[in-house]
C-alpha cells in the first residue's frame, strides 16, 4: 500500500511514523529521540527532556496517557509507570 504522505517532511506537529518500546535505564539515552511518549500502565516517570540539564518527575501519570514531551532519558530510579512507548 502506498503512503500518500511518504514525501512530506517530518515535523513535530505531524503524527508519529514510528513506535517503539522504551525500557527505563539509569544512563542510556533514548534513540531515536521521540516526539512524545505513550504510558500503558500509569505511575511516576522520571525523565530528562532533550533540552534540559536536570531530571524531572511526572507524578501520577494515568494509564493510556500520551505525554507531549521529548525525553532524552527515562530513568529507572523514580519511574513506576510501565509499558512506555516512544512515538517518533
Amino acid at each position: 500500500m502506498a503512503d500518500r504522505f511518504d514525501h512530506q517532511i517530518d515535523t513535530l506537529s505531524l503524527p508519529a511514523r514510528d513506535a517503539f518500546a522504551i525500557t527505563p535505564h539509569a544512563t542510556s539515552e533514548i534513540d531515536p529521540l521521540p516526539k512524545a511518549i505513550y504510558v500503558g500502565t500509569g505511575g511516576h516517570i522520571t525523565l530528562r527532556t532533550a533540552g534540559a540539564a536536570a531530571d524531572v518527575t511526572f507524578r501520577n501519570v494515568a494509564s493510556g496517557q500520551i505525554l507531549d514531551v521529548r525525553p532524552r532519558f527515562i530513568r529507572v530510579a523514580g519511574t513506576t509507570a510501565a509499558d512506555i512507548v516512544g512515538l517518533a
